[in-house]
This record gives C-alpha cells, sequence and structure tokens, in this order.
C-alpha cells in the first residue's frame, strides 16, 4: 500500500480561514500569558511607536521600523515554540536540548540588536539634530 506523507488540499473556505486567525490569535494570547518577555517586546514596541508619532518618520524609516518590530516578536514567538517543543521532547537536562534553546535564544537577541541598531539609525538624529 502506497503511503501519503501529505493531506489532500480541501475546497477554499472562509470558515476554514477565519479558524486558522482564530488558532493564532489564541497562540498570541498564550504567548502574553505565558512570557514575561512579550511584556518587555510590547513595551518596547509602544515606545517605537510612540517616538515615530513624536518625531516623525519617512515612509521608509517608517517600513523599516515595522519590519524590525515584526522580525523581533517573530524571532521570540520562534523562540518560544522551540523552547516548548523541547521542553516537551525531554524535561532531563540535556547538552543538546541546552544547544537548541541557546541557539534560539541566540536568534531573538540577534534581531533585537539589529531592531535596536534600526531605532538608533532612525531615531538619534531627529531627537538630537
Amino acid at each position: 500500500m502506497k503511503q501519503v506523507w501529505f493531506k489532500k488540499s480541501q475546497p477554499f473556505s472562509l470558515h476554514e480561514r477565519g479558524k486558522s486567525f482564530g488558532y493564532a490569535f489564541n497562540g498570541i494570547k498564550a504567548f502574553f500569558r505565558t512570557e514575561h518577555n512579550a511584556l518587555l517586546h510590547l513595551l518596547a514596541t509602544i515606545v517605537v511607536v510612540i517616538l515615530a508619532v513624536v518625531f516623525p518618520v519617512t515612509t521608509t524609516e517608517a517600513a523599516v521600523l515595522a519590519l524590525s518590530v515584526g522580525f523581533v516578536w517573530a524571532a521570540e514567538l520562534f523562540n518560544t515554540a522551540i523552547e516548548k517543543i523541547m521542553d516537551f521532547i525531554s524535561v532531563e537536562k540535556q547538552p543538546q536540548i541546552k544547544y537548541i534553546k541557546d541557539l534560539s535564544a541566540a536568534a531573538v537577541l540577534v534581531t533585537a540588536v539589529a531592531a535596536a541598531a534600526a531605532g538608533l539609525i532612525v531615531f538619534i538624529p531627529k531627537i538630537f539634530l
């Protein structure tokens, strides 16, 4: 018997797409309920939005800021998912799992540093010049 590795596509359904969005919003709610870093990212996002209003930014600057903020959020969400998967795989401390978790956390750090650099490049001239 031939084994199928994928599910056949169903016809497009607005109801099913709505359910997909529901799952995504459930994930965001769970993220905010369980992850302390979510509040730090939210605070940073609010600061960026306030600065962008107080010191008006160009369309290009707004795009850079939006992408930077979005990348940090996505990295943190992926990091959280990877950590939860690793915890599900094993609750015991294992060097391989620590390595995976450390790499995932490093990805968040890299995106956060890049976002901070973008923010400084955009806002320092507006604030101090």
